[in-house]
């Protein structure tokens, strides 16, 4: 299993756009994305750094591997 990185809830969205997720609306705090196809909807927090256990949330309710994210994430 890979070790995630300390990255801000911006980082992680500019990554998830990648996927193709958009960004829906915000609440608060909380952005939330949404993906037609295959429909996925994930709720970041606006945070300097999400914990390393909030973003491997992130990515499974994404439905990315850990690897597939890093990709997005290096791009």
């Amino acid at each position: 299993m890979s070790r995630l990185p300390q990255i801000s809830a911006r980082e992680c969205i500019r990554a998830l756009e990648g996927a193709g997720f958009f960004v829906k609306r915000q609440v608060g705090s909380h952005i939330i994305l949404r993906r037609e196809e295959p429909f996925t909807q994930v709720t970041v927090p606006d945070h300097k750094e999400l914990g390393r256990g909030t973003l491997r949330a992130i990515v499974r309710q994404a439905g990315l591997s850990v690897e597939e994210f890093l990709r997005l994430w290096r791009e």
